[in-house]
């Protein structure tokens, strides 16, 4: 089975094309067939809808904030049916947020869990997207990932693992793969350059030219329930180049 009928791209990084009509055309034309959206395109999204479908694409899965979830669950519930997709993640909490006491990460999973519940109700599973500020310790030794998902217990909150951001804190992804198995259904799939190179792009690099073994990651991430594979890159310097290199290097893993 080829790699790319699970393969997907979040949208953001192509966002410094600006227009969606172009970030479309660049996706479709590099090979994809599935695409994550963000949480305008849920604003949007029966005119998004027609952009994919004139594109031959399909949404995967999209982002969405916490404000969005809290206040206009319904319209966001309609969006994704809309779009056709049924993964939903919340990608970060607001900046200001970030470096929150451990009640505040536990009363963020307990309100998360919940949210999870409703959704699930209307067929909508919601995930979390973990950065690198989710693992540092809050309460003893346990970090802020592991309280959300404590507090969570129960409920059917998913997990989004951006396995390069659990290196970027100093993680073994693996270990936390294997821990949360249960929970995960998607994952970020993206590359982390060489010490010193690509710092105009924060570090990070196209999939395939990074230090991550990505074949090897790549099965992990599938046998842990991942259902979706979604390259991502925060910061390239050229949204094209990154979306076409990643997708040729990835097009080749045996899924």
């Amino acid at each position: 089975m080829s790699a790319t009928d699970s393969l997907s791209i979040q949208l953001y990084t192509l966002r410094s094309l600006e227009d969606l009509d172009r970030i479309l055309d660049t996706v479709a034309q590099a090979g994809y067939r599935n695409v994550e959206t963000v949480g305008s395109h849920l604003d949007d999204a029966a005119n998004v809808a027609a952009k994919l479908k004139a594109r031959g694409l399909k949404a995967s899965s999209s982002h969405v904030g916490l404000a969005a979830l809290r206040e206009r669950p319904e319209a966001i519930v309609q969006a994704c049916k809309t779009l056709g997709f049924k993964d939903l993640f919340m990608p970060a909490v607001p900046p200001e947020q970030r470096d929150m006491d451990a009640a505040g990460w536990r009363a963020l999973g307990r309100e998360l869990g919940e949210i999870s519940r409703r959704f699930e109700e209307e067929g909508i599973r919601l995930g979390y997207h973990n950065h690198h500020w989710e693992l540092k310790p809050k309460d003893g030794d346990k970090t802020a990932l592991e309280l959300i998902f404590e507090e969570a217990d129960g409920s059917p909150l998913a997990w989004q693992v951006d396995v390069a951001w659990l290196v970027r804190g100093n993680a073994d992804p693996k270990a936390w793969i294997g821990r949360y198995r249960d929970r995960i259904t998607a994952a970020h799939v993206k590359d982390i350059a060489p010490p010193g190179q690509n710092e105009d792009q924060d570090g990070w690099a196209d999939v395939g030219s990074g230090v991550l073994n990505w074949r090897d990651l790549w099965k992990s991430c599938r046998m842990a329930g991942a259902d979706w594979m979604v390259v991502e890159h925060d910061k390239p310097a050229d949204p094209a180049k990154t979306t076409r290199a990643s997708f040729e290097f990835l097009r080749a893993i045996e899924d």
